[in-house]
Parts: structure tokens; C-alpha cells; sequence
């Protein structure tokens, strides 16, 4: 069974940045395809950025060109980096793979100044 442990989420200003890791364990990710999703206050969980492949990425029309996701294999470990945040990505987010594992405990990010 797959784990995703989340982290680096933090309180940033807005026009800041942070970068978030997963962790996988239990089984290489290298072929799966990740994800990253976010749920801010009040609203349903959203789809953020997938990385498939060697490095096909797709992003929400929200964060394009502002965020990256990428990958290191041989960590097990999927990053989004955030760059010109706003008060709007406040959110807790999360990673998943598909197939989807469990849903793990997420990181907060709260955009604030």
C-alpha cells in the first residue's frame, strides 16, 4: 500500500513563495502518474498540476505560470514549486497518484500578510 506524506507547506506573504514535497513509500512512483490537488476553506478539493511521463506536466488554468511540479525518482518525492502566491491558494493540499492511493494528511499553505 502506497503512503504520501506531505510537507513544506507554511504562512507565506503574498507575492511569496514555498516549495511542497510528497513522499512516497511503499512503491516507486516512477511510472505513476502524480498529482497535486488543494482544498481551500469552504470549497471542494480541486485538481492543481499533474507530472506524467518523463516530464509532461498539466496544470489548473489558476496557477499556470506560477507553479511547477516535478519529480525525482530516485527520492520517490513529487515537488510543486509556488511562486507569486495569492491570498486565493490558501488551501491545504495534497498529493495523489492514479491509480489513486489514500488520500494522505496534506500540507497547510496560508497566503496572508
Amino acid at each position: 500500500q502506497v503512503q504520501l506524506v506531505e510537507s513544506g507547506g507554511g504562512l507565506v506573504q503574498p507575492g511569496g513563495s514555498l516549495r511542497l514535497s510528497c513522499a512516497a513509500s511503499g512503491e516507486r512512483h516512477s511510472v505513476s502518474i502524480m498529482e497535486w490537488h488543494r482544498q481551500c476553506p469552504g470549497k471542494q478539493r480541486e485538481f492543481v498540476a499533474r507530472i506524467f511521463g518523463a516530464s509532461t506536466t498539466v496544470y489548473a488554468d489558476s496557477v499556470k505560470g506560477r507553479f511547477t511540479i516535478s519529480r525525482d525518482n530516485a527520492k520517490n518525492t513529487v515537488y510543486l514549486q509556488m511562486n507569486s502566491l495569492v491570498p486565493e491558494d490558501t488551501a491545504v493540499y495534497y498529493c495523489n497518484m492514479i491509480p489513486r492511493a489514500s488520500w494522505g494528511q496534506g500540507t497547510q499553505v496560508t497566503v496572508s500578510s
